[in-house]
């Protein structure tokens, strides 16, 4: 293996994948929203927040030395070179971006809330819920588009995260923390925690419970805002909760019913082992709890495939 110079081996991983592609790939860039990428070659990779994950193998990383490694098949020294020569011809420039720009921000809130309220319920969820999240400052629909904005937050009750959904538009707010995911705190103190991949899965399952004449908020709900079939670290919501939970006795994975929500409720569980007990609960019918609910109710919904991520 040709020697190459340690110092020119850590500049060559200080590039991030957007970077790079914006300076010297740009054909190969698709904007999905103001904070979120992906790929023309792959439309399954997605470049958000710093980092990039190729959906349909799994794999995953932050520098364009990891991307052209793993997704671009070179040999170690032949992308340091490829990246260190380009560099060296062309200095890379950060085009501005909210996601690099701006600290978090909620969106503008909108002075109605018909339109958020006609979606969720065209996906099946009940009003009660949705009028339960809307007055605990949860949620709320942003303008000027009528989104659904679900808001995480932190200890003291400052928004961290927003998760936006909308019959045409799945995003996250610039500077979203997922340590702060949207979630729905039990009614009176549970030692069970249910996951989600979703906040509108979350919603769903409340609905459901709702239908069953139980009351929705009797555990404790969490959105993942997504999931890796391969988990190396418990998902950041998760780790926050079960921080600010110690006594969680009970892990509920209501994740998708595919290969990675089956693999990351494996993960979660191997990872959990010993510290308290993991149960993986898929919806029974359908890919997640909203299909399921929206089975129950025979309603017909138009699908957008969500990233989280």
């Amino acid at each position: 293996m040709p020697y190459i110079d340690p110092a020119v081996i850590a500049k060559a991983k200080e590039l991030d994948l957007l970077t790079y592609l914006q300076t010297y790939e740009p054909h190969e860039l698709k904007k999905m929203c103001s904070v979120a990428y992906c790929t023309r070659t792959h439309d399954s990779l997605k470049i958000s927040n710093g980092k990039w994950y190729w959906h349909s193998r799994d794999i995953g990383g932050r520098s364009a030395l990891d991307f052209l490694i793993k997704v671009r098949g070179l040999r170690f020294t032949e992308a340091v070179e490829q990246i260190m020569g380009r560099v060296a011809m062309v200095p890379p420039v950060p085009i501005s971006s909210e996601e690099s720009q701006k600290d978090f921000a909620l969106p503008t809130k909108n002075a109605t809330s018909k339109r958020m309220f006609n979606y969720l319920a065209s996906r099946g969820i009940d009003p009660y819920v949705i009028r339960s999240c809307y007055e605990q400052g949860l949620l709320y629909e942003s303008a000027p588009y009528g989104n659904a904005v679900f808001v995480g937050r932190d200890e003291t009750g400052t928004a961290r995260y927003a998760a936006m959904r909308g019959a045409k538009f799945v995003g996250e707010a610039a500077g979203s923390q997922k340590r702060y995911s949207f979630g729905v705190t039990a009614t009176d103190p549970s030692d069970t925690v249910h996951l989600f991949e979703s906040p509108i899965d979350l919603l769903s399952y409340a609905t459901l419970r709702k239908l069953h004449g139980r009351d929705p908020w009797r555990d404790n709900l969490l959105s993942l805002s997504g999931v890796s079939k391969s988990n190396r670290a418990l998902p950041a919501a998760l780790d926050r909760h079960l921080e600010n939970h110690p006594g969680t006795q009970s892990v509920v994975c209501r994740l998708d019913n595919d290969d990675t929500g089956h693999g990351a409720a494996a993960g979660i569980a191997a990872l959990l082992d010993g510290r308290c007990e993991v149960e993986s609960k898929p919806p029974p019918q359908g890919k997640d709890y909203n299909d399921y609910l929206c089975g129950r109710l025979q309603l017909q919904k138009n699908r957008k495939q969500e990233f989280a991520r």
